[in-house]
């Protein structure tokens, strides 16, 4: 029985609060990966443009004979600097996405970065309501958006993002972007929930937590995440990783030990694995 909780987007779409990632994963093996994936009782795919793997992606999906309305297919529009986002170039690029996967709709579509130097994600959103009104994305978000990025939208649109998803790890725990978030009635999601790496998971005050629950690293941080509210979407080629990635379900962190957590990303050591979003434009 599939034990993911559902957390209810802005626009009234389900989504299941825990997912499979595949960026990183090349198309040849995506199908594998994502099929193993939906095998274990995942129902939730977060894929993009960019990873070159929608296609493999959306022949898992295909293949595995789940009705659609049991799953839930995020990619994502990248906004790169060497094209002229206007209406046409955004609506080609979803176009694009939905023919590679195979599916007439996808239930959440992103615009990848913020690149607020090229002063054009507004107008991109202008086109994603259009999308979102079409029923063509159930629903349409942000990814890597800042406070004042979420602001500049706000402002000139009544659209509200129904999720953001961001670089967020114990490590690096955007307290006060998630509290932004909740305000505005957006749900956070995280990529590289678990870091990068094997430095976070090899924590002593991880490592202790997962001792004395039995557990893996990676469950008790991925348990960090669900406890705080976090959409998460864990990446792995591995079958067994896949699987325990998904049995967080049957235990809780308990208060002294979410903040143990809590604590990694304080002072100095809160800090970021990826690209700075105010920065990045490649």
């Amino acid at each position: 029985m599939n034990q993911v909780p559902a957390i209810k987007l802005n626009s009234g779409t389900l989504m299941p609060q825990l997912g499979f990632g595949v960026w990183q994963v090349p198309d040849a093996e995506a199908e594998h990966a994502v099929g193993t994936a939906l095998e274990a009782g995942y129902r939730s795919i977060d894929t993009a443009a960019i990873y070159g793997n929608e296609r493999g992606t959306g022949k898992a999906v295909a293949a595995s004979g789940l009705p659609r309305e049991e799953l839930f297919v995020t990619t994502k529009l990248w906004n790169g600097p060497k094209q002229t986002w206007n209406r046409d170039a955004v609506l080609r690029a979803f176009d694009d996405s939905l023919a590679k996967l195979g599916l007439d709709h996808v239930d959440l579509y992103l615009i990848h970065w913020p690149r607020p130097m090229r002063d054009d994600f507004v107008t991109i959103w202008k086109t994603f309501e259009e999308i979102a009104a079409s029923g063509r994305a159930k629903a349409v978000g942000v990814s890597n958006f800042r406070t004042e990025d979420l602001d500049r939208i706000a402002a000139e649109s009544s659209l509200v993002p129904a999720v953001n998803q961001v670089e967020l790890h114990p490590l690096h725990p955007q307290a006060e972007l998630r509290a932004e978030h909740a305000a505005r009635g957006i749900v956070t999601e995280a990529w590289s929930p678990l870091g990068q790496g094997k430095e976070l998971l090899t924590l002593p005050a991880v490592t202790a937590i997962a001792e004395a629950h039995g557990r893996s690293a990676a469950q008790v941080v991925l348990r960090w995440h669900l406890q705080h509210g976090n959409v998460v979407i864990p990446k792995s080629v591995t079958p067994a990783r896949i699987r325990e990635n998904l049995d967080v379900f049957g235990f809780e962190l308990d208060a002294a030990e979410t903040a143990a957590l809590d604590a990694l990303g304080a002072g100095a050591a809160g800090r970021r694995i990826g690209p700075d979003p105010a920065e990045f434009d490649v």
